[in-house]
C-alpha cells in the first residue's frame, strides 16, 4: 500500500515527465517539497530506485526511467547528458566516436559515450552496462561546436573538424591510430576547407595538425584538404617540429621525409 510520501513524490516525478523533463536533483526535490524531511525523501527515492522507476546516475542526481527504457534500467546518454552537465555547471561537448557518429561516421559504433569538459577531471560513469568517458581540457571554444537536436532538447557536439583533430590527439582513448583513421575516412567527407579557420588552427596543437595532415595526405589521399591545411600552417607561422606519428613508440631509424615532418614509426591500416 502506498503511503502519502510515496504518492506525493511519485506525483511530483510524473509531473516532471509531463513537462518534458527526465531527470531531477535531490536539491530541487527537497526545495519543492519542503514538508518532507530529507530522511523521508531519501527513503522514498530508495524505494523507487529498487523498483527501477528512477536511477541515481551521480550523487544527488536522478534519471526518471520511462517505460520504453525500463528493460535497460537506464536512459541513453544523449537524453540526459546536457541536463547533467548543466546541473554540474560544466561547459561540455560530445566528442570523439560519439561526435563522429552524429556526423555520419558510424562505421564503428562506440561502446562508450565520450564527453569533453573543463578541468578538474570528472570520474567516468558506469551504470547498467553503459559508460560515459570524460576527457578534461583547459578550454572549450563554443565556435567549434554544433547543436544536435535530441528527443529532450539539444546536445553540444564538436563540429566535424574539431572531431577529427580530437580523434588524432586523443587516439589512445578510442583504441589507437588505426581506429581513428578508419573513422576519419568517413568523417572527412563532412569536412570543408571553410572549417579550417585561423581560430581553430590556433586552438589545436600544431603536432595534431601535423599528424592529421600526414594521414589525410599519405593514408586517406585527401590531397585538397591536406594542401589547404599545409598552406594555413605556413600563413600562421606554425613551425613543424620533427614529431613521431605514434607518440608512444620508438623513433630511432624511422624516416621523416615528408612535408609534415612526421616520423613514420608505425603503419596505419583502416577497416575499409
Amino acid at each position: 500500500m502506498l503511503d502519502a510520501e510515496n504518492i506525493k513524490i511519485q506525483f511530483w516525478i510524473d509531473k516532471l515527465l509531463s513537462l518534458g523533463k527526465n531527470a531531477f536533483s535531490l536539491e530541487i526535490l527537497e526545495r519543492e517539497l519542503p514538508n518532507y524531511t530529507s530522511i523521508a525523501i531519501k527513503r522514498v527515492l530508495a524505494r523507487l530506485s529498487s523498483k527501477g522507476k528512477i536511477l541515481s546516475i551521480m550523487k544527488g542526481y536522478y534519471l526518471i526511467i520511462t517505460p520504453q527504457y525500463a528493460s535497460k534500467g537506464v536512459l541513453p546518454p544523449p537524453l540526459y547528458i546536457d541536463g547533467l552537465m548543466n546541473y554540474l555547471s560544466r561547459p561540455y561537448y560530445v566528442g570523439l566516436l560519439s561526435a563522429a557518429a552524429y556526423h555520419g561516421a558510424s562505421h564503428q559504433q562506440p561502446q562508450e559515450f565520450f564527453v569533453f569538459t573543463l578541468t578538474p577531471a570528472l570520474r567516468p560513469i558506469s551504470k547498467r552496462g553503459q559508460k560515459i568517458n570524460y576527457t578534461s581540457i583547459i578550454e572549450i571554444n563554443p565556435n567549434f561546436l554544433v547543436d544536435i537536436k535530441t528527443e529532450m532538447g539539444y546536445l553540444k557536439v564538436s563540429n566535424p573538424l574539431l572531431t577529427a583533430t580530437d580523434l588524432i590527439q586523443f587516439e589512445k582513448k578510442i583504441g589507437g591510430l588505426n581506429r581513428a583513421t578508419t573513422v576519419l575516412e568517413e568523417l572527412t567527407e563532412t569536412i570543408t576547407n571553410e572549417q579550417l579557420t585561423d581560430d581553430i588552427l590556433n586552438y589545436v596543437p600544431v603536432t595534431t595538425w601535423q599528424r592529421l595532415g600526414f594521414i589525410w595526405e599519405e593514408i586517406l589521399h585527401e590531397k585538397e584538404l591536406a594542401d589547404v591545411l599545409f598552406e594555413k600552417l605556413i600563413l600562421n607561422n606554425k613551425k613543424k617540429y620533427r614529431i613521431p606519428l605514434k607518440a608512444s613508440k620508438n623513433t630511432r631509424n624511422f624516416s621523416s621525409v615528408n612535408r609534415w615532418n612526421v616520423i613514420v614509426n608505425t603503419s596505419i591500416e583502416t577497416d575499409f
